[in-house]
């Protein structure tokens, strides 16, 4: 039997096939501050700041074109959240369910929060529409699934040689050993025999009428990882997502042609391979 540590790393990379190594042009860092000190355990503001900031430059990065307010973060006792509204200082606020050291946690719950806030609070998502419940809601939870996995697995690379302080480069491969811990779960994948288009068809009715239902969205996050590892420069297309009319019950069809009309051509044809993917 293979040690712990060593089969975790083999499910980083046999879980879903490896990206290619590929290199965004500079982007300005995310502007983020961390709330108090005694809610986070162990855990340091400064710390969880240099942790969230490593998972946001992941998407960040891929997202030249895109403009977008400083962050708060705070701790909340119970599941994290991107709020819709913001703080008397005008920083989006996320809130964050997690203490102590547990910095690959950090970086999955905050990466999936930053995708939630690319598509609800930069400057151009935020001219969407942000009904609180609509039936196409589990696409961007996926979405923001997607993102954390992505996160996760690029920090594992890029703290290897670029880690937050120089004493943390040995956490890199813990990062993707959480991803792929995550991505081994029975709950969430395939049924045996099950093709993902004949799984998609029997859940996407249940998904819509409950957006959060996290096995669900991990199945659908783990076809969707290898094309954004693959074209990490259309996260960019994040914002665009909830633009068109606003309508609750708009079928899948239509949201994916809204979403590809809003976007800038640059990122039509692969928002086509995602609803295609969708059986769209």
């Amino acid at each position: 039997m293979l040690p712990r540590r060593l089969f975790l790393r083999t499910l980083a990379t046999a879980a879903v096939a490896p990206f290619t190594a590929l290199h965004a042009a500079p982007s300005a860092s995310v502007r983020i501050v961390v709330e108090g000190r005694g809610p986070w355990g162990k855990a340091s503001p400064g710390d969880i700041g240099r942790v969230a900031e490593s998972a946001a430059g992941e998407l960040w990065k891929w997202c030249p074109q895109t403009r977008m307010d400083g962050i708060r973060i705070y701790r909340r006792p119970d599941f994290p959240q991107t709020d819709f509204g913001r703080g008397i200082d005008g920083r989006i606020a996320i809130g964050l369910a997690v203490e102590h050291q547990r910095w690959s946690q950090f970086a999955f719950q905050f990466a999936h929060e930053f995708c939630h806030a690319l598509a609800q609070h930069s400057a151009v998502g935020i001219r969407g529409w942000h009904e609180p419940r609509h039936a196409n809601l589990w696409l961007e939870e996926s979405l923001c699934e997607t993102a954390s996995l992505f996160a996760l697995r690029r920090m594992s690379e890029s703290w290897r040689t670029r880690p937050p302080y120089r004493n943390w480069r040995d956490f890199a491969p813990h990062h993707a050993a959480y991803a792929a811990e995550r991505l081994a779960e029975r709950r969430h994948q395939l049924p045996e025999g099950r093709s993902f288009r004949a799984w998609f068809a029997e859940n996407e009715n249940s998904m819509r009428a409950n957006h959060a239902l996290r096995e669900k969205n991990v199945i659908v996050a783990r076809e969707l990882l290898p094309l954004f590892e693959a074209a990490p420069e259309n996260w960019e297309a994040i914002p665009y997502l909830n633009h068109g009319p606003r309508v609750r019950g708009r079928l899948l069809r239509e949201k994916i042609a809204d979403w590809q009309a809003a976007a800038p051509h640059a990122h039509r044809a692969f928002i086509a391979r995602l609803g295609a993917l969708l059986g769209v």
